[in-house]
């Protein structure tokens, strides 16, 4: 098994449909405007944060988080703003979660798995990304789940790099992929809560 390079996540973008929407190369600025980079990187996709379904768990709403009784009240949505550039931002506040969802559509052949995580970007400024599979056979927009660790609130910029996915291609498809077993997020248009 081994990770993929810039050329073969082009080359499958454009065959197989591997991303899409898809940049080719990395994007660091936007309408003459900085952003936080996203497309294809040397081994790796920078996958862009969406907006439409960014939520924050709030304790006003509710009292308890059961991943096998998803209650969607326990949730809320944060108003989109707007930065003196034109950006626009989700405001994490501190120490919470949330989740949001990707722009681009994933679609991973039986014999390729991807993995996302955080950059370091975020990182640096109390973002975690959780570290999530995209399993061969797999095809959807990917659900971001987000942790602010920082003591001050944090803006999460829509449109722009969120988390990177490093594809692996394996030398033989796997016996049952995610499609096959009809994996319960398979599909997925939005934002899709816990599943049992």
């Amino acid at each position: 098994m081994t990770i993929k390079s810039d050329r073969w996540i082009r080359r499958m973008a454009e065959e197989y449909g591997l991303i899409t929407p898809f940049d080719p190369k990395l994007l660091r600025e936007v309408d003459g405007r900085r952003i936080i980079s996203c497309g294809a990187s040397s081994y790796g996709y920078d996958m862009r944060l969406a907006d439409d379904g960014f939520r924050v768990f709030s304790p006003i709403h509710g009292r308890e988080i059961d991943p096998k009784r998803f209650d969607e009240g326990s949730l809320i949505e944060p108003p989109v703003r707007e930065a003196e550039d034109g950006s626009r931002y989700y405001l994490l506040p501190p120490h919470s979660y949330g989740l949001g969802v990707s722009v681009e559509t994933f679609r991973l052949p039986r014999n390729v798995t991807g993995i996302c995580m955080g950059k370091s970007t975020y990182a640096r400024a109390g973002l975690l990304v959780n570290t999530t599979p995209l399993e061969a056979g797999w095809c959807g927009r990917l659900v971001i789940e987000l942790a602010n660790l920082a003591d001050l609130p944090l803006r999460v910029y829509i449109g722009e790099g969120i988390g990177q996915v490093i594809f692996f291609e394996s030398d033989e498809e796997c016996d049952v992929s995610y499609e096959d077993r009809a994996g319960k997020y398979q599909n997925q248009t939005g934002l899709t809560y816990s599943r049992v």
